[in-house]
Order: structure tokens, then C-alpha cells, then sequence
């Protein structure tokens, strides 16, 4: 397949046909969650945010909309939805949820869950001025092309620990959320 011409029913086809197991011991007790928002479109993007220069964590980097899950949340999935809405006012009932990929083990000390959702493609995105400092939508064929990604292997506290990183426009993708990309393309099917 070529994935330049990517469509959404591939991606979907794809995407639950190889479902991840989830089986998987966690390093990190405190649990978070991501949103993918895959933008419903005749050729799909990837909705994604950079965080506020301002913040004491993550200042300034390329994320999805997340953050840690909170004790009123129902579920992972819940926390995901709730977060989006917080910090890019997607409403919950526009995402349609199509699955998790496995969970990733922060460097901050969360687990995190990605989870993959389809959202209209005509959603007023309003930024949360605390948290958010652009949102943009990258092409999801660009972003789940491989050869876009260049691993970096960081060596802290006497271990080593890689990185993913890549370009899209003016936009420094790195680190979990370029992990996170990467592993969904792999997840479809797509190999190095």
C-alpha cells in the first residue's frame, strides 16, 4: 500500500484488524491518558498540540491533548475525552473511539494510555490559553510514514532510553509523542 494515498477506511481497516494486547506490567503508578484524533477526512490528518511555552513541564513540546486521570474519571478512556475537551474543547461525544494502543511508560513518572478516536473534521478548536499555544493537523499519511523518525538513544541515571525525532512544518516532534506515532504506525501494519 502507499501510504501517501491513506485513507480513513484503510487506517480503520488496518487499525482493528491489528488491535495490541494490552497485557503489559507497569513501571509508572500514576496513571494518564492521551487522545489521538485522527481528522475525519477523504485523506485523514492528525490533530496535535504544542503546550504552552509557560508550563513548568513539557514547556513548548508537540503533544496530544491528555494529562493525568482523575479520580472522578470512569475510565482511561473517560480521562482522554476529558482532557481533549479541557484543552482543545473537542467535545467527547464528537470522538469515536476505535481503540488503545499500549501503554508508555513517562520519564515524569505516568503511565500513560494513547487512545485513538475519529473526530469531525469541522470542529471550532479552541485552545485553552493555560495549557495549549497552537493546535495544528499534520497529514496522518505523512505522520505515519517511518522514515520520518530518527532515533536518539539517551543515556540518564545509567541507562539507556530512545527517543524518537522528526519535523513537520515549523513543529520539533520528539520524544513520547513522536514514540506514540510511531508505534501506531507499526500497529497498522506499516514496517521500517
Amino acid at each position: 500500500m502507499d501510504y501517501g494515498d491513506l485513507t480513513l477506511d484503510d487506517f480503520l481497516s488496518r487499525f482493528q484488524l491489528l488491535r495490541p494486547s494490552l497485557n503489559r506490567t507497569a513501571l509508572n503508578a500514576r496513571q494518564a491518558a492521551v487522545l489521538i484524533p485522527v481528522v475525519r477526512r477523504p485523506r485523514p490528518g492528525l490533530l496535535l498540540t504544542q503546550r504552552s511555552v509557560h508550563l513548568r513541564k513539557h514547556a513548548g513540546q508537540v503533544a496530544f491533548p491528555g494529562g493525568a486521570v482523575d479520580p472522578t474519571d470512569a475510565s482511561i478512556v473517560a480521562a482522554a475525552l476529558r482532557e481533549a475537551q479541557e484543552e482543545v474543547s473537542i467535545p467527547p461525544d464528537a470522538v469515536e473511539v476505535i481503540g488503545v494502543l499500549p501503554p508508555v511508560d513517562s520519564v515524569t513518572g505516568f503511565h500513560v494510555t494513547p487512545v485513538v478516536g475519529v473526530i469531525p473534521p469541522d470542529l471550532p478548536y479552541r485552545a485553552s490559553v493555560d495549557e495549549v499555544s497552537a493546535v495544528f493537523e499534520m497529514p496522518l499519511a505523512q505522520a505515519l510514514h517511518l522514515g520520518r523518525y530518527h532515533p536518539l538513544d539517551v543515556y540518564r541515571r545509567g541507562s539507556s532510553h530512545r527517543v524518537w525525532l522528526s519535523w513537520y512544518e515549523h513543529y520539533f516532534v520528539w520524544g513520547m509523542t513522536a514514540g506514540i506515532i510511531r508505534q501506531l504506525a507499526l500497529q497498522i501494519g506499516i514496517r521500517p
